[in-house]
């Protein structure tokens, strides 16, 4: 009998798979540089996404179902205030006063030379090579291009309560978001899509291609700021 359940351990301990658990992935961004400027947020600029304990989804207070939360993402990340950037997004604009978007900003070359050359004399290598990669993304899209204010973001946060389900379904809606957004814009200007330049680039490390890359992510930065969550305790929201 002794010999018999050994032989079962190990046929258990060969034929079985066992699972283990796995976070979200995620890329953290970069350290804050110590001499980037601070940004005074608008209401405007933020995005605020919330999930509460009865496993709702509210935007800007409003609830809203997880299939529309992508494209509402795109439109506050796409709407410039005074015009698009993308032809294929009509009907974005300021929006009303319960749905306010950011206005995007011109970013003109020559403001940019004159700008890298102040800090270049001022002894700034790091803010000079910051000011370059936007001559560079000016370059590739063949002039001036529009840039999200750096105090707009997506906010967003959770209910101790929310179910990991809706919480994946949340994250996964934003970031797709960006990333269609992304591959929109690496077609128009590169004819390739933006995840086929990070496999191109993973492969052979071009540094053109990094150039292209980087360029995109200044139009449409991955700014998802994510709260401590919340208690429902505190109130409902």
């Amino acid at each position: 009998m002794a010999d018999i359940a050994f032989l079962l351990l190990i046929f258990w301990l060969v034929t079985t798979t066992i699972d283990s658990d796995e976070g979200v992935k995620r890329q953290l961004p970069p350290p804050v540089p110590p001499d980037m400027e601070q940004q005074e947020v608008k209401d405007g600029d933020v995005y605020n996404v919330r999930t509460n304990f009865r496993d709702e989804l509210l935007v800007e207070k409003e609830v809203m179902s997880i299939s529309q939360l992508k494209d509402g993402a795109k439109d506050f990340l796409v709407a410039t205030g005074t015009g698009l950037l993308h032809p294929e997004r009509p009907n974005v604009t300021l929006g009303d006063d319960n749905m306010k978007y950011p206005e995007r900003q011109w970013v003109r070359k020559a403001e940019l030379i004159s700008l890298e050359q102040s800090y270049l004399a001022a002894g700034q290598p790091k803010a000079a090579a910051r000011v370059r990669e936007k001559l560079t993304a000016i370059e590739l899209f063949g002039g001036d291009y529009k840039e999200l204010p750096g105090s707009a973001l997506i906010s967003l946060q959770t209910d101790r309560s929310t179910s990991y389900d809706l919480y994946l379904q949340v994250q996964n809606e934003l970031e797709a978001a960006v990333n269609e957004l992304r591959d929109e814009l690496s077609m128009a200007k590169f004819n390739v899509s933006y995840a086929a330049l990070e496999e191109r680039y993973s492969r052979t490390k071009e540094e053109a291609l990094l150039d292209k890359i980087k360029s995109i992510r200044l139009v449409y930065p991955q700014r998802i700021s994510e709260a401590e969550p919340r208690d429902a305790s505190q109130g409902y929201y």
